[in-house]
């Protein structure tokens, strides 16, 4: 599998992230043919070898003719769409510029679908997200690692007048996510940048191990005391047949609650996105018992989690780490039993099928409204799922 990782010590913007690209090997002729397809004109988009510190990138500059329009949500997603772009850089564009439209939305108070995009609407940031995610897909990259986020601090100006650095948009695009670096004068980060590398990467942090093949930097505008420049690291990961990610483990000893809130905890911790949750019985000092916390939780969804702990627990503190995770590839089918339909999970691995297992929600539900044995129900959803397989309708035992 093709792996892609960026590293972002000097921050990210838009045309970095494209130079990173084409300095990696992509010829620019093959981008601007694939931009075609959003049937944009007037603007002309080059690629020119600078250096940063001694350091050589490739600097992308793009430039528009005239005065440009201010465009909502609606405009851009409407180019997106009626565009002949691959499917899956229209999701990835879309799902970018929505999230840049939230961000908007809720730093100025207003509906999303009112957001004038000002800066980030022009036809110049709409190449740069959709070249972005274009290039890497022409690239042929799968995955996408990033690196924690090099800030900056200052003001900077914008079409509201001069704004903080990290922009408002930015930090809510970066929330959940690894940053640092308030040590330099400038606006590393943009939001354009933020969205598209917030929008693309599957965690922030170290990359699996993976084959370099492929080395690309993108240059910025300014001069910085250190190489203005965000590093593009392409190859291949080894495939061991699992889905990788990475997720936070949170811990808390407990010892001074009522038991019997412990069921109303779990479901709020699940309510407020943890992947799991779960409890351990453990002796704490001076021989009192008492129940350790686990939850297991994807970096966007912590601070909810955090706050479920603290407000519906009696714990004043919670551990934190990292942990990588392996899974097998699944999906949910629908099964038709004597008693009803059943959907059925289905964990495969390099496309054999390892575990079959029925929902136990639905067996439940159906057993006491017919009647029957809850086991009559799992073994009957079982068995129809399993002639499904052996038929070939969905993979093979």
């Amino acid at each position: 599998m093709k792996i892609a990782y960026f590293e972002a010590f000097a921050g990210a913007s838009g045309n970095m992230i494209l130079g990173a690209i084409l300095d990696a090997g992509l010829e620019l002729e093959k981008l601007q043919e694939g931009l075609r397809a959003l049937q944009l004109t007037g603007y002309t988009i080059s690629a020119t070898k600078v250096k940063k510190r001694g350091i050589a990138g490739t600097f992308v500059d793009v430039k528009v003719e005239g005065p440009q329009e201010e465009r909502r949500l609606p405009d851009i997603e409407r180019i997106i769409l009626e565009s002949a772009l691959p499917e899956r850089v229209k999701t990835l564009s879309l799902k970018a510029f929505r999230r840049l439209a939230e961000a908007e939305a809720k730093v100025h108070n207003i509906p999303v679908e009112e957001v004038h995009f000002h800066e980030v609407g022009a036809v110049d940031a709409i190449v740069d997200v959709v070249g972005s995610i274009l290039g890497l897909e022409l690239l042929g990259v799968e995955e996408v690692y990033v690196s924690p986020l090099h800030l900056g601090y200052g003001m900077v100006k914008s079409a509201h007048g001069l704004l903080p650095v990290p922009a408002p948009a930015t930090m809510e695009l970066i929330k959940g996510v690894p940053v640092y670096g308030w040590d330099v004068e400038a606006e590393l980060l943009t939001p354009t940048g933020a969205a598209i590398l917030t929008t693309l990467a599957c965690s922030f942090g170290s990359p699996p191990p993976f084959k370099l093949e492929k080395l690309g930097y993108g240059a910025g505008f300014w001069d910085l005391p250190f190489p203005n420049l965000l590093r593009l690291c392409i190859g291949e990961k080894e495939a061991p047949g699992y889905e990788e990610d990475y997720v936070t483990v949170l811990e808390a000893n407990i010892d001074d609650m009522n038991p019997q809130w412990f069921d109303h905890l779990i479901e709020r911790l699940l309510e407020a996105g943890a992947l799991d949750a779960y409890l351990s019985p453990i002796q704490m000092k001076k021989g009192r018992p008492g129940v350790k916390l686990g939850v297991i939780v994807q970096e966007e969804k912590l601070g909810p989690v955090l706050d479920a702990i603290f407000r519906e627990s009696t714990t004043i503190g919670v551990r934190a780490y990292r942990a990588k995770r392996w899974k097998l590839e699944r999906e949910e089918i629908p099964v038709l039993t004597p008693f009803g339909e059943v959907k059925v999970k289905v964990a495969r691995r390099g496309g054999q099928i390892l575990n079959i297992a029925p929902e136990y929600e639905d067996c439940r539900k159906l057993a006491k409204e017919k009647g029957v044995a809850l086991k009559e129900v799992y073994q009957a959803a079982l068995g129809e799922a399993r002639k499904r397989m052996r038929e070939g309708l969905d993979g093979a035992i």
